[in-house]
């Protein structure tokens, strides 16, 4: 319950802040950079070196991968049947094909499976979504803007982020079995907490909507499947085709359905992909998807698939 209240209080205190100008009109920049490169690193070098590896933990890493791809090939498809443009493709595949693992997904899935449940948030993070939105993304933000990258700029980019640089530290750490002291374990842990008030508050500040018109249509589409049709099929993937359960697999599956990447939303407006329409994925998918969320959960409890 605490971590509930916790979710809603730093939401309205981010929203409340920006509202009365008491929060600078870019402070969720500093946030989301402190977050990023600090607290998620710490995280990974908390929980990451505990991880039990085995076969399971491909399922975490794999959803943002296969949200991508599938994102590309439904939008592909759906802009061709409704002749919209190539930048609203190109928005809908990126707003709508990665989640927000992190921002959303830790409060939430901790809230639920407690501490425990964020070394699988970890494995969906930054294997997952990071590495695909730095690579795939890219690709798929220049083709339909008309911009170039070089795979060596790309390659450039994810050697010299933070948190892939704290998780391949962390990952050699659990194969080489070394056990990071105490003291020096606890300051990760503290580190790495500070993630989810931040995480919320700036999320708050950033929490806008805007009058729809032609958006509607495509913002109906990008968040159905994003909330809907991809959860889905997950859902029936890895429970039924694959036959998965516990934990890693349940929390796999809730992350699937989390609200639109703020990050991906920022990069497919700077490539001037329908940042009006970019906006509104995330200023409506976020506080929208803590109802699918709620859904979902109540479908894994219904069907006795949930273990906690």
């Amino acid at each position: 319950m605490s971590n509930l209240i916790l979710l809603f209080l730093c939401l309205f205190l981010g929203f409340f802040l920006r509202k009365t100008k008491l929060f600078p009109e870019n402070g969720h920049l500093a946030l989301n950079a402190f977050v990023i490169n600090i607290s998620l690193s710490a995280l990974s070098l908390y929980f990451i070196p505990k991880i039990v590896l085995n076969f399971q933990v491909v399922f975490p890493v794999m959803v943002p991968w296969l949200n991508i791809v599938l994102a590309f090939l439904f939008f592909s498809f759906l802009g061709r049947k409704m002749k919209w443009p190539k930048t609203l493709i190109g928005a809908l595949i990126l707003c709508a094909g990665f989640g927000n693992t992190s921002f959303v997904g830790i409060p939430v899935i901790q809230s639920l499976y407690g501490e425990s449940g964020l070394k699988t948030v970890m494995l969906v993070d930054q294997p997952g979504s990071f590495v695909a939105l730095s690579t795939l993304g890219i690709i798929f933000a220049n083709f339909y803007s008309g911009g170039k990258s070089s795979f060596s700029d790309i390659l450039k980019k994810i050697l010299k982020f933070p948190p892939f640089i704290a998780f391949s530290a962390a990952v050699f750490l659990n194969l080489v079995n070394i056990e990071v002291p105490f003291f020096i374990d606890d300051v990760f842990a503290k580190l790495g907490a500070t993630t989810v008030p931040l995480a919320l508050v700036s999320l708050g500040s950033q929490l806008q909507w805007q009058k729809l018109d032609r958006d509607a249509k495509p913002l109906f589409w990008g968040l159905l499947f994003k909330l809907i049709l991809f959860p889905a099929l997950i859902f029936v993937l890895y429970f039924f085709i694959f036959n998965q359960r516990g934990e890693i697999i349940e929390i796999a599956f809730l992350e699937s359905a989390m609200a639109p990447m703020i990050t991906a939303a920022i990069m497919a407006s700077t490539h001037k992909l329908e940042p009006k329409l970019c906006n509104l994925m995330v200023g409506i998918g976020i506080p929208l998807s803590l109802l699918t969320l709620t859904f979902w959960y109540i479908i894994l409890k219904m069907s006795g698939l949930l273990v906690i």
